[in-house]
């Protein structure tokens, strides 16, 4: 299947919420056309708080941290747990429409395109318990973790959706969400990961090169056929629909302005 392009490039911190609107909006338009969506997307230094994570004992003093870092914290509307995301980090999407598709085989669609990909490395799908963000689907090599995968479905549409760590400081990333839960008295023996930094690497790291966002993206695409509709991304941006979510999006994170108020 011909796959539609939509690249949002890297967000301004105005623009947080942005990816997380459009890619429902996205996953009903693949559903109601028979249409399969490829969407890459990057943010400045945020940290991306799963639904759990507001659920820490003291919030406040975790969003805390994070601010004092100098990333932003964000709540996404979905489950699942904290991740990171900056310029070295590539949020990708395969959006397509859900006729029967299990769980389990939407997550092996995106296993299977990163292993096309960079067929140069051994990767394997399991979860690294002391990641963030672990799961059943997270993607390593050699035992170190580049990519987490999550799932959401809208209507007819699935989105498979992928943080990939392709360059940067990780031993950062993940100090940052170990301190986090830290400071935020997590209970990290039952419910929340134990973090340890050097359990994540980089995609860089791992094929012994230099690899840039614009080449991972390049890479991808080359394995697909892909049709680039990324200068029509504004005719979504119009629809009553993406100004709904737009607004979902801001009524679910004035509980990270609450928290961070009462520490300021």
């Amino acid at each position: 299947m011909n796959a539609l392009l939509i690249d949002q490039m890297i967000l301004s911190n105005q623009q947080l919420f942005s990816p997380f609107a459009l890619t429902d909006v996205l996953s009903e338009f693949a559903g109601d056309n028979d249409q399969e969506l490829i969407h890459f997307w990057q943010l400045e230094q945020t940290f991306i708080l799963g639904m759990k994570d507001a659920r820490v004992p003291d919030l406040s003093a975790g969003l805390l941290t994070v601010q004092q870092k100098a990333y932003q914290p964000i709540l996404r509307n979905a489950g699942g747990l904290g991740v990171v995301s900056d310029k070295g980090i590539l949020n990708v999407s395969l959006i397509v429409p859900n006729h029967g598709l299990s769980i389990d085989a939407g997550y092996e669609k995106m296993v299977a395109w990163l292993r096309a990909t960079w067929p140069e490395l051994t990767i394997e799908a399991g979860e690294i318990a002391t990641s963030y963000c672990p799961g059943k689907y997270d993607l390593a090599v050699a035992g170190k973790k580049i990519a987490g995968i999550a799932q959401r479905r809208v209507k007819n549409g699935a989105a498979i959706m992928l943080y990939l760590s392709v360059n940067g400081d990780q031993r950062k990333r993940g100090e940052l969400v170990r301190t986090f839960y830290e400071q935020s008295q997590a209970d990290t023996k039952k419910i929340y990961p134990a973090v340890d930094p050097s359990s994540m690497a980089t995609l860089s790291q791992l094929l012994g090169r230099s690899l840039s966002i614009a080449e991972a993206k390049q890479q991808l695409l080359a394995t697909r056929d892909v049709h680039d509709q990324s200068q029509k991304v504004e005719l979504f941006f119009e629809t009553p629909d993406y100004q709904q979510r737009l607004k979902n999006m801001v009524a679910r994170n004035q509980i990270i302005k609450e928290h961070l108020h009462d520490e300021l």
